[in-house]
Parts: C-alpha cells; sequence; structure tokens
C-alpha cells in the first residue's frame, strides 16, 4: 500500500486532460476550472495554473461601497481573488474536500471560510451574525450566493446534509455548520447548561436554530476561526 514506481505514480495522479467542464474536481480535494473569462476564489486558494491567467486581488470598490463596509467589519475572512484570461487553474483549500453546486436560479448561504469559488454570474453578498457578537472569535458572516451557475465548497471530511421540515427545528454546532440553504435564517440559542462541558472561550455552548423548510449542511469538524485581530 501506497508504494509506486514513478511511472505508475503519474499514471495515478496526474491531471486528467479529457475533461473540460467549467468546475471539475481533479481530486476530491483539487478543483480545476479550465478558465476562458474569469472566476472568483478565495484569496490564496491558488495552487497551480497552466495558460495565460492573471489574477487580481479584489479591490476596494469593486462589488460596491456596501460590500466594501462589511468586509471591513468582517476581517479577512471574505477576501476574493479574481482569475482572469484562458488557461487551467487548481484551487485548493487546506486539504479540505471540494464540492461543487450547480445553482440553477438557486440561493444558497455559506460560511465565508468554507466558500471557495464561484462563476462571476453568480450574485453574492456578505450576511453578519449580529447576535454571534461579542460570543465568538471569527467565523461570524457568511455569503449569501444566488443565480445560475458554479459554486465550490470545502468541508473537513465528508459533509452530512440536515433536512429541514417545518415544525422540526433542527440545531448545529456553529464551527461544524459549512452552509444551507437561501430560504432558512438561523437563530442563535445560548445553553448555559453546558458550560463545564464543552470548551469554549465564553464558556458557553452556542448552537445554531433553523427552522422552517430547507436544508442545513455540516462537517464532522468543529473549525475554530481566528479573527484578523489575533
Amino acid at each position: 500500500m501506497g508504494k509506486f514506481s514513478l511511472d505508475e505514480f503519474i499514471n495515478k495522479t496526474q491531471q486528467d486532460d479529457n475533461e473540460n467542464d467549467y468546475f471539475e474536481l481533479e481530486t476530491e480535494r483539487v478543483l480545476e476550472v479550465n478558465l476562458n473569462g474569469e472566476v472568483w476564489s478565495k484569496m490564496g486558494a491558488m495552487i497551480s495554473y497552466t495558460g495565460d491567467i492573471k489574477f487580481e486581488r479584489e479591490r476596494v470598490l469593486e462589488h460596491g461601497l456596501g460590500k466594501m463596509f462589511k468586509k471591513a467589519l468582517t476581517g479577512e475572512g471574505t477576501q476574493l481573488m479574481k482569475a482572469s484570461g484562458k488557461g487551467r487553474l487548481y484551487l485548493a483549500d487546506q486539504g479540505k474536500k471540494v464540492t461543487v453546486f450547480d445553482l440553477k436560479n438557486d440561493s444558497i448561504c455559506v460560511n465565508g471560510n468554507d466558500l471557495l469559488a464561484f462563476e462571476p454570474s453568480i450574485n453574492w453578498d456578505i450576511r453578519l451574525m449580529r447576535k454571534m457578537a461579542g460570543i465568538m472569535s471569527g467565523g461570524l458572516f457568511n455569503v449569501t450566493l444566488q443565480g445560475t451557475g458554479k459554486v465550490a465548497i470545502t468541508t473537513h471530511f465528508e459533509p452530512l446534509t440536515l433536512l429541514v421540515k417545518p415544525g422540526e427545528t433542527v440545531y448545529t454546532d456553529p464551527h461544524a455548520t459549512v452552509a444551507w440553504s437561501g430560504s432558512l435564517t438561523p437563530e442563535f440559542k445560548t445553553d448555559i447548561s453546558f458550560r463545564t462541558f464543552i470548551g469554549r472561550g465564553s464558556g458557553e455552548s452556542i448552537q445554531m436554530a433553523f427552522s422552517g423548510e430547507g436544508f442545513v449542511i455540516i462537517q464532522p469538524f468543529e473549525e475554530v476561526y481566528m479573527s484578523s485581530e489575533s
């Protein structure tokens, strides 16, 4: 197990030149973007590329004054990079598993740290989780994506989708919550009784509560985010 000749290793791990979808899972942890135009990705996600591609950090007023103020409040977690040109772009984020969604006039909310890339045709906005301010450090925002086009997110290990049904509230750990359907608006619940069992910085157990109809995507990992001031 794990022993290969060089030729065997190359044949097993080389990129697949026959696959040419706009977003292609080259491996479960590497996203290939067959670029002919533009794509937005998380800052620092590029690991390799071929062809004539230029990279540009998101400008202060790239997406309007409103988003600029929101980004100033949410710190570094939502910084984006625009890649433009023609070629193959490979994106990854700390070895996390990549999942690609093909939105068709759909809406999804993604934790800002778990958004990897999306097409320019997708409309997006930042939503602050104001009720969480002062309770958790970092991870206080999500990105709402809406429209038609490809979106790639990342998770630690295999994601699990929980269905939210009317009358059945679903509670999740914010650190393990990756994304949810755009029709849902999470509330936050603090349970002091768990204080001695869960080691949060505030000494409190915090849950996200989802009610209505839709879905929530979680991961089997508690991802603790550090604020930009850390």
